[in-house]
């Protein structure tokens, strides 16, 4: 009993000095064995330095100053994808969704069945899905939806819930609400609208653009459209999750859409107060070429290379390296819009949001598109052009892409 006594209390020496060494020393010196942080850098993106910039339209644009008063602001720095997220990258989070629904058919009926010795993850990439199984069907067009007997997925079933915490309304309730308060969810149909080529034009013979735009090779880099705003914030967050789960260690911030703001500050590529991309006050280099995909003159959509979409790293990129920050497609941002809202955001970080109900006036689920798209004429490709969609409508013009808050400074940041 003695000698199990001593050994307990030799354990517990050796406990105490192995502690002291790894965490105790009688200095202030913080929690140790922290994860280290060199940053990160995220694959198709860019950095954007912090800044300053003057938001706003030119002086001589008088009638556009009554809802872009000119500020100067402040924008931390970020992350940006250097092109528009384009249909191939679209279609990883389509087929993701894809195969997590197949898996989760799979398990079910697996689990239902007790000769079955099918015990897989719900997400394990590593099992490979056999789509001609009889226990897919139900994923499938069946009966008279059935189109030329082609076996083809019920886009019906690509449905993806994505979630967000309401930081504004937590900050406001000082912890006097439960956490689960502030978290919302949200189910989307994540295939996108591929009928928004003939919708958006009437008698106009865009058919062949509806079938095959988004899964024909020839269009896998052309930027995605018929994507609604909850659509790019589901991307956003799936897009989080596969960073997190490959990257290990340190979680980043999350992907998002980028305020309008940094949109902005991003589309002129560090020359402030530039009303294009690339600097100038015209659409045409000095040989006389269009310096992106727009609708120009009175309707000459194939002078610039391009009679809808192009490329999404077509033209020339600006100074921070980002393609077609101008024209191709007008961009999605996470800031609601108001007419009035210059006049009264802050100067550093501006940002404006609002989480419209699906049952909220229209007026309320306004939502800023930057950018001009091809079929815009040359006003809405300037920098400092704002418009608005609503957030749970899909066109043929409108895209998206993402940002990532830079954390800590970098030394171009001084």
């Amino acid at each position: 009993m003695k000698r199990l006594f001593q050994i307990s209390l030799l354990l517990a020496v050796l406990v105490t000095i192995a502690s002291c060494g790894r965490q105790q020393s009688g200095q202030l010196t913080g929690v140790l064995d922290r994860p280290a942080w060199k940053g990160i850098n995220p694959y198709g993106m860019v950095y954007v330095p912090s800044g300053t910039v003057h938001i706003g339209p030119s002086d001589q644009d008088v009638s556009n100053t009554f809802v872009q008063r000119q500020k100067a602001i402040s924008i931390q720095g970020f992350y940006m994808d250097d092109t528009e997220i384009t249909n191939n990258e679209y279609r990883q989070f389509v087929y993701w969704v894809k195969d997590s629904i197949a898996h989760t058919y799979l398990e079910h009926f697996m689990e239902e069945d007790e000769d079955s010795d099918f015990d897989e993850p719900r997400i394990d990439w590593e099992y490979e899905i056999d789509w001609e199984d009889e226990l897919l069907e139900e994923l499938f067009y069946q009966g008279d939806d059935v189109l030329a007997g082609r076996r083809e997925i019920d886009i019906n079933n690509l449905v993806f819930e994505y979630e967000w915490f309401d930081w504004q309304a937590a900050a406001h309730d000082k912890g006097n609400s439960p956490r689960n308060t502030f978290i919302e969810r949200k189910k989307v149909n994540v295939y996108p609208d591929t009928l928004v080529w003939v919708r958006d034009f009437a008698y106009s013979y865009n058919e062949p653009m509806a079938r095959n735009y988004f899964w024909h090779p020839a269009f896998d880099d052309y930027p995605v459209v018929g994507v609604d705003w909850h659509m790019a914030n589901a991307f956003s967050y799936w897009r989080t999750k596969l960073w997190n789960a490959y990257e290990g260690g340190v979680t980043s911030e999350d992907f998002r859409l980028p305020t309008e703001h940094e949109w902005e500050y991003a589309s002129r590529g560090g020359r402030d107060l530039a009303p294009f991309p690339w600097g100038g006050y015209y659409t045409r280099n000095a040989k006389g070429c269009l310096l992106a995909n727009f609708k120009p003159g009175r309707g000459d959509y194939p002078e610039d290379g391009g009679l809808y979409t192009v490329k999404a790293d077509a033209y020339f990129p600006n100074d921070y390296g980002l393609y077609n920050m101008s024209g191709n497609v007008a961009e999605w941002t996470s800031s609601a819009f108001y007419e009035n809202a210059y006049s009264f955001i802050h100067d550093l970080n501006p940002d404006i949001r609002y989480d419209a109900k699906d049952d909220d006036p229209e007026a309320d689920k306004r939502k800023v598109t930057r950018g001009g798209s091809w079929k815009d004429v040359s006003h809405f490709l300037q920098t400092g052009s704002r418009h608005y969609e609503y957030q749970d409508t899909t066109k043929s013009y409108i895209g998206f892409r993402c940002v990532l808050t830079f954390l800590g400074r970098s030394v171009n940041d001084f």
